[in-house]
């Protein structure tokens, strides 16, 4: 007896430990089949699919002064933007560019959510364009679903391949495009027709081919979910004031299935009939009744058929709609919302904008279309030539950032009876790099040291094409 209460006692101070769990940290991807939707925002999403892809297609296409309009040429070191020539020493506009379009995000995302990823994100596009032509070859949602599901077969198999045929032609087609930009694309496609292409322009095609194939076709969700960071830092672009797509709990809940007959006050319910169809449209698969979550993308299309469904059931819209989350609990008009858009992070994302499209605008207006670069003859740095003269040689490059030909006048000061013993007027051809040598020469008996002076190059038919370029003259010992 001792010995069983010893044995009681024992297990009661050292209790059976609970069997392990194994947790997987990975979870496996369960495929999503957005159902097709009509609605405002919709039509609001394929109005930006047109767009952009119109502009993107077309814009190569379009010619300027018997030129591709819009090319950035990186072997010739040009790029092309309508009547604007560049260079790479005009990186400077490329870098107000991605500021511009940096905080014109941060306004918009302060303002409106993640409205880039909803309508023009070009990872939201392409899988909006795929998603189409899934439907059209394999069928709706539920279609998708059965043929997924069912046993292989020669018409599924040729339903798939023709729906990966289409993918991959619109793909290619994408590629060829996106190397358009680089290569003059009429060009490039008579390259593609003769079979001459290079290797270069073959690689980066099928690349960015491959990529939108991948990314639209597979990946789809799974980019906007993992792999933009966009989706990680945009917490810190939202505030209580910022529009999203938004579930009025307090009209919704408590949720539960009725007929359209059914008086949902006698029946204790709220507005949302748990139908689900705003989880079946959603792209990323979430469901907005759970608040706002990282992975909404803020299509809109949740919005869409939950209005469908409350024309249905002769409720009011505005169940899931774009709002903010001061306006949901403090119950504020459209009017109150527009009022509070204009808040002071918002104003002053607005006036750094404001400012530095002027700057950029303004310098592009005021720009010199010429450069020249001086650039010291290292083989002869400073020699004495006939009548003891001290002679300096330069090479001077010449940049034409105009589509005319330019005659340039060169002349150089800053030092007493200094001269140009070389030509002094050059011709440049429209859109063309020139390097001159140049040489220049003082009288005897200069103080040696180095001495600045300045380069002075100008345009004869347009005098207001004018640059200025400092460098030094060396006189030896």
């Amino acid at each position: 007896m001792n010995s069983h209460v010893s044995s009681a006692t024992a297990d009661t101070n050292h209790p059976a430990e609970p069997p392990e769990v194994e947790i997987s940290l990975y979870q496996s991807h369960k495929k999503i089949y957005p159902k097709a939707v009509t609605g405002l925002f919709t039509r609001w999403r394929w109005v930006f699919v047109w767009l952009t892809q119109i502009v993107f297609y077309g814009l190569p296409w379009i010619h300027w002064n018997e030129r591709q309009a819009v090319l950035f040429d990186l072997l010739s070191r040009r790029f092309y933007l309508g009547g604007l020539v560049l260079y790479p020493q005009d990186f400077i506009y490329l870098t107000g560019l991605l500021v511009i379009s940096a905080l014109s995000l941060f306004l918009f995302t302060a303002v409106a959510g993640r409205l880039w990823c909803g309508y023009a994100c070009p990872q939201t596009v392409y899988t909006e364009i795929f998603l189409w032509i899934e439907k059209w070859v394999e069928g709706d949602r539920a279609a998708r679903m059965r043929l997924d599901g069912a046993p292989m077969s020669p018409a599924k198999a040729g339903r798939k391949a023709g729906k990966h045929a289409l993918w991959i032609l619109f793909a290619l087609w994408t590629g060829f495009t996106f190397v358009g930009y680089f290569t003059p694309i009429r060009t490039l496609g008579a390259e593609v027709v003769m079979g001459t292409l290079g290797p270069w322009q073959t690689f980066w095609i099928l690349f960015y081919g491959f990529a939108t194939y991948g990314n639209a076709g597979f990946m789809r969700e799974q980019v906007c979910k993992y792999m933009c960071p966009y989706a990680r830092f945009q917490s810190a672009m939202f505030d209580k004031d910022t529009l999203i797509v938004t579930y009025d709990q307090a009209r919704g809940e408590p949720r539960g299935s009725r007929g359209k007959k059914v008086d949902p006050k006698e029946k204790g319910l709220g507005s949302c009939v748990d139908c689900t169809l705003c989880v079946q449209v959603c792209p990323t698969g979430i469901d907005i009744r759970k608040g706002l979550q990282y992975e909404c993308i803020g299509c809109g299309a949740c919005a869409d058929v939950c209005d469908e469904v409350m024309d249905k059931f002769g409720y009011e819209r505005g169940l899931v709609k774009y709002s903010t989350q001061n306006a949901m609990t403090q119950g504020w008009d459209r009017a109150q919302i527009i009022r509070r858009a204009l808040r002071p992070r918002v104003l002053v994302y607005s006036a750094i904008l404001m400012a530095i499209v002027v700057a950029v605008g303004v310098s592009l207006f005021l720009r010199v279309p010429m450069k020249v670069d001086v650039i010291r003859d290292r083989g002869s740095m400073a020699r004495m030539v006939e009548h003891g003269r001290i002679e300096n040689v330069y090479r001077l490059q010449i940049m034409n950032a105009t589509e005319q030909r330019q005659e340039v006048a060169i002349a150089v000061e800053g030092m007493e009876g200094i001269t140009l013993a070389s030509e002094s007027k050059v011709e440049v051809l429209p859109a063309e790099v020139r390097s001159v040598a140049v040489r220049v020469q003082v009288p005897p008996g200069a103080e040696t040291g180095s001495h600045p002076i300045r380069f002075s190059v100008q345009a004869q038919q347009d005098p207001s094409i004018k640059v200025d370029e400092k460098t030094t003259f060396l006189v030896p010992r």
